[in-house]
């Protein structure tokens, strides 16, 4: 299976002169493709392919103005036309936004293929660097693994990443077990599992607003355009940097135990990018990282040989009593215990959700029932495709 590991480097000053260069060339032509497409699309009509933008970069490379771009790696630049090329196939079958054009704030990377890079005991040589990426390896490579691709990144913070993509056939298969869980995902407790447990949400940005907030207060006192300001923005990104990395590294710690422990897991199938357009709600959401939480679910169960059941969005799990199957009408999310009216059982919103979701995933896994009520129906699942004119690139 293929698995990318990521590591910290620290690049000499001639590296980071030849990698910079190598990042803001890439942009650069990105963003000119994307310009050449949108232009082409908007004023003719004209859908501009791979191959097209891979013409155009020829010829950029002949003007006179643009000769610096023969003097980086073309690898980058190629993989470059081929992520926006990938960027489109997206938008045009309705999973993403429109591309928007790269900022050179943004920090930036560039990916290299196995023809412009060498890997040699442990070591790598990009192209066109006379020495070897001096990388902080945290973690071993798996024996006989050798990087099919490398992608080298700086942050807005100003860190430099190096991921290895390798084919790891070192992972195994965790041993058969007979446990089963189903989870409830929320906000309060990060998620409510049908054993009866609660994984409280750590809120890594509520914990770091204030802090953040101090820093960006003092960014918007800077002058544009002023040193003081880029290094201010830096600080920003670090904060933010520090709120990312520390809720990864949580997700990943907790999706690996679930993955270790249980054989099936089941959880819902929301509509996150619906749910955060809730206002009050949103920060919230976005905060407990649900979609992520599900991602990294996803993958470890295919490595470990774990099942991860999703159920239908529109099940009410939380409305329906776990012990006689009622379903109240109504059940807002201020409550968060509620009594069955039919059959007096007390119950906690959350723990309960968790045990129907978990019913629900084990009735899909074995017969594949239809979950969805006859009271909810399907409305505007299938979305028309785009024709490109509702959404432009933000400049």
């Amino acid at each position: 299976m293929e698995q990318a590991f990521r590591y910290r480097f620290y690049p000499s000053p001639e590296q980071e002169i030849k990698l910079r260069k190598t990042m803001g060339c890439a942009r650069l032509v990105y963003n000119r493709a994307l310009a050449a497409r949108t232009e082409a699309w908007y004023g003719r009509q004209e859908r501009i392919d791979y191959l097209k933008t891979s013409s155009l970069l020829t010829e950029w490379k002949q003007l006179e103005e643009l000769q610096f771009l023969n003097e980086v790696s073309s690898v980058p630049l190629q993989q470059g036309l081929r992520h926006l090329q990938k960027a489109f196939a997206n938008f045009w079958a309705g999973r993403a936004k429109y591309p928007n054009f790269k900022k050179k704030h943004n920090g930036g990377s560039a990916e290299f293929t196995k023809a412009a890079f060498r890997w040699k005991n442990g070591q790598v040589w990009l192209a066109k660097c006379v020495e070897a990426l001096p990388i902080r390896w945290s973690k071993e490579l798996p024996d006989e693994c050798e990087p099919s691709t490398i992608t080298v990144k700086l942050d807005a913070s100003g860190r430099w990443h190096v991921s290895l993509l390798v084919d790891n056939q070192t992972i195994r298969q965790e041993p058969k077990s007979d446990k089963v869980i189903g989870l409830d995902v929320g906000i309060t407790s990060l998620i409510a599992t049908s054993n009866g447990d609660k994984i409280v949400n750590p809120k890594h940005f509520k914990r770091l607003r204030k802090k953040l907030k101090r820093v960006q207060k003092s960014l918007s006192r800077k002058e544009k355009g002023s040193n003081n300001r880029q290094k201010q923005r830096r600080k920003v990104a670090k904060v933010h940097a520090q709120i990312v990395d520390s809720r990864k590294d949580f997700l990943h710690k907790l999706t690996t135990q679930l993955v270790r422990e249980n054989q099936t897991i089941v959880v819902e199938d929301l509509a996150i990018k619906n749910m955060v357009k809730n206002p009050k709600l949103a920060e919230s959401i976005s905060d407990a990282s649900w979609g992520e939480l599900i991602r990294q679910l996803g993958y470890k169960c295919d490595w470990y040989g774990r099942t991860l059941v999703k159920i239908d969005r529109w099940f009410p799990s939380s409305k329906r009593c776990g012990n006689c199957g009622h379903i109240v009408e109504k059940l807002p999310l201020n409550i968060r215990e509620w009594d069955c009216p039919k059959c007096r059982t007390h119950h906690d919103r959350d723990i309960n959700a968790s045990k129907n979701i978990l019913a629900a995933g084990l009735a899909v896994a074995v017969c594949g029932a239809n979950l969805r009520p006859d009271s909810h129906t399907a409305k505007r699942q299938l979305r028309k495709p785009s024709n490109g004119k509702k959404q432009k690139p933000k400049s």
